[in-house]
Order: C-alpha cells, then structure tokens, then sequence
C-alpha cells in the first residue's frame, strides 16, 4: 500500500465543479444559530453554532475590578478569556491554557472593546468568558459574534454590535468561512472582524500569503457576510426580549 505523505491526497479541498470537501461552493458560509441568554448566573450570554462549532459565552460586568490596582481611572477594564474544552477536539487537548488560547483572548478582547463605551465604567472591569465545546475551524470569529451578542444581552452600551467572519484561501482561490479542514491543509486564513454600521474594522489578521488583489476581494466577501451575520445576531436579541414580553404579559 502506498504511504500517503500529504492528507489533501486523500481529502480533496476543491473539486473540479469548485465544490468544496463539506458540500459548499466557495462563496457560501456555514449554517449559524445563535440563542441569547442561555447562562442564569451571568450577566449576559449567549451560544452559536456555526458548522460544527459550538461555543457558548459568559459576560459578567461592569463590576469592581479584582485586584484593585489594576483598576484603570478612566475608562473600564475589559477581561477576555477564551478557552478549548479538553474534548473540544478530536484529539484530547490539555485542560491547561495554550499559547494560542492566549494569543486568542488577547485578538478576541482587542476586537471586541473599540465597540464598548468603556469611558462610561470607569475603575470597573467585564470579564468575557468563552468556552469552546466543539471546534471546527473558525472558532475566533465565531467567538467575536457570540461575545458580542452576549455584551449586549449583559446591557452594556455597545457603539454597535462586532461581526467576524474568516476568508480562507484553498486551492489558489478564496474561500468563505473555513472550516477545520480547510483551515489547516489550505493556504491561507484571513479572519477579519467589524463593526457593520460603523463600516469599522476591528480586526484584521492574515496567516497565509495574500495579493492585494485577493486582499481587497476577501474584504468584499467578508463585508456581505458579515452583513447577514449581523441579522442573525440582532434577530437572536430580539427573540429573547419578545419572548421576555410574552412572559411578562402572560403573567399579568
């Protein structure tokens, strides 16, 4: 039996009719469902799945910051901690932080707080807890659109909500939304985070080699999915506040 020395020889990233290895074209994204509210003790939080991942988010905050000589005078502390589940992954990862979790908290927070009127909390902190339960490529951005939603759901004043979604590159050609696969056998990954209203970017990273050419066409991809995203992520927030009414009048 012939020894395989490379895994794109076995699992093709991009067919011939430009189809790629979970069924989707190159310009499609993953399903996504985001639900708000789903943890009691928190102040805000909220779960998504996009493709096959799944990750849920903790927002506690603003409250006093611990210790208190890190407390900054003028403006609110933003803590952000993302973290993989042991069983997260097919291969079981080391419950102890990596330094790619940590690289990922800090990309993750720096994303997240040009959004957040922090000058409004001074001397206090919000700590943004992410837990990733399955992983499939992509969990940054995913992250970023469900800490969002879960910043919102805490009530605290956002500029607008950060929406992110990764550009990928496969097979010399742009692809939207990566997954697992395709983010470690491709040839490029491009996560890129905004603020849709504002028309702000709040993150922009590259690991791969990109023209200035497919740079500015990643971003045109991008902007329209994080258009839809949006929607998704405002449609979620709407739900439980309607759902909250409907309680509230059933009750009266």
């Amino acid at each position: 039996m012939k020894k395989v020395s490379n895994i794109t020889e076995v699992i093709k990233l991009l067919d011939e009719n430009g189809i790629r290895s979970d069924g989707r074209r190159l310009d499609e994204m993953r399903k996504i469902k985001i639900e708000v509210g789903v943890l009691k003790n928190a102040d805000g939080s909220a779960y998504i799945e996009m493709g096959n991942n799944k990750i849920i988010v903790g927002v506690y905050g603003p409250k006093e910051v611990r210790p208190k000589h890190l407390a900054i005078p003028y403006k609110s502390l933003i803590r952000c901690r993302y973290e993989m589940m042991p069983f997260s992954v097919s291969d079981r990862k080391s419950p102890s932080p990596s330094r790619r979790e940590i690289e990922l908290s800090k990309a993750i927070r720096e994303a997240l707080e040009p959004a957040i009127f922090t000058e409004e909390f001074p001397r206090t902190m919000i700590e943004i807890f992410i837990e990733v339960l399955e992983a499939d490529g992509g969990t940054r951005t995913a992250s970023i659109n469900a800490a969002s939603v879960a910043l919102a759901d805490a009530g605290i004043p956002l500029r607008d909500l950060v929406t992110a979604i990764a550009i990928g590159k496969i097979d010399g050609k742009l692809a939207l939304d990566i997954n697992g696969i395709e983010d470690q056998y491709g040839d490029g990954d491009m996560p890129i985070a905004m603020m849709p209203q504002l028309g702000y970017v709040t993150l922009f990273q590259a690991d791969g080699i990109f023209t200035s050419e497919e740079i500015e066409k990643a971003f045109e991809m991008a902007k329209k999915a994080i258009w839809n995203i949006y929607e998704i992520q405002k449609k979620a927030l709407k739900s439980k506040y309607l759902q909250i009414v409907k309680e509230v009048d059933i009750n009266e």
